[in-house]
């Protein structure tokens, strides 16, 4: 016997990437590692399938730090009901289904929600334990004053400044990238915002300025640049303080951080890990390490992946927003209602999103290990690969002069809608699917109907002006379609309407049938499939008795070659405004379209450009 014993793979060679690439050739069958292997995200970060030992040492070596707590996260509900007791109500409940911290959103110039003054406020916090709730401020340009307001309820509630948790959330760069405005020169408002952060060091539970990320995910942006927009907001706003007369490092603990969480578990993970490791990195410059080991991360459940057309979806893009940002260790996650694209959330709406975060936290366990995904070659690589490339635009935006120079002279907002434009073009064409929209989208009634957000103010244009950053939700193109063919619907009676021929047995073309039916409904047409078709002659009169006005021909590549000129002939000849074939036949494309094929629709094609033109050819306006 030895006192070290014998690896157990001793006697088997060492496994080489070399080794394993020809046996990815072999189960390929010839076809290509990148392409079927190798994907990338918004921000051309490679992400493989593979890792080595020697690649995950390298990735560990640049990212050594532990983040998040086992103490799990704050439920951070979001309030923006604008009557009070309505609000209060449903503080109240919420309060009791195990929420521990609130979001008030507060009504601004570009959003609504709750009056400002101390009277609404007062109402909607009626019975909530002040000294024992962390109350969260959503207030845009009317920040100060809903805080003047806060600070008088805790004075008539004998609340002591040590007793006081709060995020009083001044973000004036936040405001000026998602309106386009802010009433002072951006200048002037960071030195308010110095002064802001400066009056509240009386209260250590308090964080008064807000260095957010989400203006620029919801409008586009990759998870890089909006890791970058954070950062660089987050050095505007201790320069400005040091400017003032405070230390970066003492200032640096006033300032909260926030992040967007969408469904891309693994990438969210690793975004919040990178955020976490990229600000120790800027408070070590600061001096203020021990304000870095404590910094407050809210991850907010994103408002870009929300859809309006089958909602129920939302839970589970919710759900893995959730787990992601646990997983990255978020301070505090705030869940959207599954409902918020359609307009103000339920009862039910809200009792979903808090209950997710506490099955998550109670029953799954997430908030009970402290980074989870350390080690994991996979997790580590990428958070090691965004915090470079986050670290890079970040250093782009500090040579423009820094953030609000970024956004003046338009220079961030016109990379961030490169980004965007990309995206769109992946969703349009199929290569990135939104599941109830673009993929298995539900044309019958979703059940669900819920009351319209109120009206916001405007926005009035102040001392800076620059291009707004909208919100862009990845299935708008999609949903205005749908409206427009629902539209269609409530004018005539009848949803806009493609026949499908379906030639030969159902072996040869329910596949295409299929996708047909599901191509056709996410731009809200029908299909009517006939029966299968045997001849050009029974396609014809097949159509010729369906009542519609276009038509796609269904069926294999073999069917195609046999029968599906003449069929484009015969349907012409029938009427037909437009035939469509669903695939696209290489070999007969011209001779298709010399018989009378208008358009071939494949996967990969533009989807909102075609569903677009036929519904210009079927008469449908919003």
């Amino acid at each position: 016997m030895t006192d070290d014993p014998e690896p157990l793979s001793a006697e088997f060679e060492a496994a080489s990437r070399e080794a394993w690439l020809k046996l990815v050739e072999k189960a390929l069958k010839g076809g290509s590692f990148e392409r079927q292997l190798v994907s990338h995200t918004a921000d051309g970060l490679r992400i493989e399938p593979l890792g080595t030992p020697a690649a995950m040492s390298s990735s560990l070596a640049t990212a050594t730090n532990k983040c998040g707590s086992a103490d799990g996260w704050d439920i951070r509900q979001r309030h923006a009901e604008p009557d009070p007791k309505l609000c209060n109500a449903a503080i109240r409940e919420d309060l009791e289904g195990g929420v521990n911290s609130l979001l008030l959103q507060i009504e601004a110039p570009g959003q609504s929600g709750l009056g400002y003054g101390a009277e609404p406020l007062a109402a909607a916090l009626k019975g909530v334990r002040l000294s024992a709730v962390l109350i969260a401020l959503e207030a845009r340009e009317n920040t100060m004053d809903a805080v003047g307001s806060l600070l008088e309820i805790w004075r008539e509630n004998g609340v002591e400044e040590g007793d006081r948790h709060a995020a009083f959330n001044l973000d004036p760069l936040g405001v000026l990238a998602k309106t386009g405005t802010l009433y002072y020169p951006a200048d002037r408002a960071c030195a308010i915002a110095a002064e802001f952060a400066a009056d509240a060091q009386a209260m250590p539970n308090v964080k008064a300025l807000l260095a957010d990320g989400r203006p620029y995910h919801e409008a586009g942006a990759s998870e890089a640049q909006e890791l970058a927009a954070m950062l660089a907001t987050t050095v505007a706003y201790l320069r400005a303080c040091e400017f003032g007369g405070q230390a970066p490092g003492v200032a640096f603990d006033k300032i909260a951080f926030a992040l967007a969480s969408d469904a891309d578990l693994f990438v969210g993970i690793a975004k919040l890990r990178a955020a976490r490791r990229l600000l120790r990195r800027v408070a070590e410059a600061c001096g203020s390490l021990e304000a870095a080991n404590i910094l407050h991360l809210t991850a907010f459940t994103s408002e870009r992946m929300m859809a309006r057309r089958d909602p129920w979806v939302n839970m589970l893009r919710t759900t893995v927003a959730c787990a992601a940002a646990a997983f990255g260790g978020a301070d505090a996650i705030s869940v959207l209602p599954f409902t918020w694209a359609l307009g103000k959330p339920d009862r039910f709406a809200l009792r979903i999103a808090r209950n997710t975060q506490l099955i998550l936290q109670e029953e799954s366990a997430l908030g009970r290990v402290i980074d989870p995904a350390h080690g994991a070659w996979f997790i580590e690589r990428l958070t090691a690969d965004l915090m470079q490339k986050a670290w890079e635009l970040f250093q782009a935006i500090e040579a423009q002069g820094g953030m609000a120079r970024a956004l003046e002279s338009g220079f961030f907002q016109e990379e961030v809608g490169k980004v965007a434009d990309a995206r769109a073009r992946r969703i349009a064409n199929g290569q990135l699917e939104l599941t109830g929209v673009s993929a298995f989208p539900r044309l019958a009634a979703d059940g669900v109907s819920v009351a319209a957000h109120p009206a916001v103010a405007a926005v009035v244009r102040g001392g800076t002006s620059v291009t707004a950053l909208p919100l862009r939700r990845l299935a708008e193109p999609f949903e205005r379609l749908r409206d427009a063919a629902d539209a269609h619907l409530d004018r005539g009676g009848r949803r806009p309407q493609v026949f499908l021929a379906a030639l030969g047995e159902a072996a040869d073309h329910s596949g295409r049938v299929t996708w047909m039916k599901n191509f056709l409904a996410a731009g809200g047409i029908e299909a009517v499939v006939s029966k299968p078709l045997h001849s050009s002659a029974e396609a014809g009169k097949a159509f010729a008795d369906s009542n519609t006005d276009v038509v796609s021909i269904c069926a294999s590549d073999t069917v195609y070659a046999e029968l599906a000129e003449a069929t484009a002939g015969m349907l012409k000849t029938a009427g037909a405004k437009q035939v469509l074939i669903a695939g696209r036949p290489k070999q007969q494309q011209d001779a298709l379209r010399a018989a009378g094929v208008d358009e071939f629709v494949f996967a990969g094609c533009d989807a909102i450009r075609t569903l677009s033109r036929l519904h210009e050819v079927l008469d449908v306006r919003a």
